[in-house]
């Protein structure tokens, strides 16, 4: 799979509303047949700064992704809302899904 995170850094005046902001590209990248999952998540250290996680079943799932309709309309429509070109890590790797933390295994 291709496992990617990436830190977005918001404006200030936007933060509170990223989720309904980056929702309609949200919701288009869940429903692509490649992707496993695309899951925002605000830092608890910076107000301002979202990650995603997300994940695609392999390098065809991410070309169709990178190519599709809504990821050229966000590369339009999110950008203004940032603070700073967002970092990303990108990963190719064995697997289809989460592994379980043993070392934290619920009792």
């Amino acid at each position: 799979m291709i496992f990617i995170t990436a830190k977005f850094p918001i404006k200030p005046e936007y933060a509170d509303d990223w989720p309904s902001i980056a929702a309609e590209f949200t919701a288009a990248t869940r429903a692509e047949e490649g992707c496993l999952w695309f899951d925002w998540s605000r830092s608890l250290d910076d107000a301002n700064e979202y990650v995603l996680v997300e994940a695609f079943r392999d390098d065809d799932a991410a070309v169709v992704h990178v190519n599709s309709d809504h990821f050229k309309k966000a590369q339009a429509d999110l950008p203004p809302h940032l603070s700073a070109t967002p970092k990303i890590v990108n990963f190719k790797i064995d697997g289809d899904d989460w592994s379980e933390l043993g070392e934290m295994a619920a009792g």
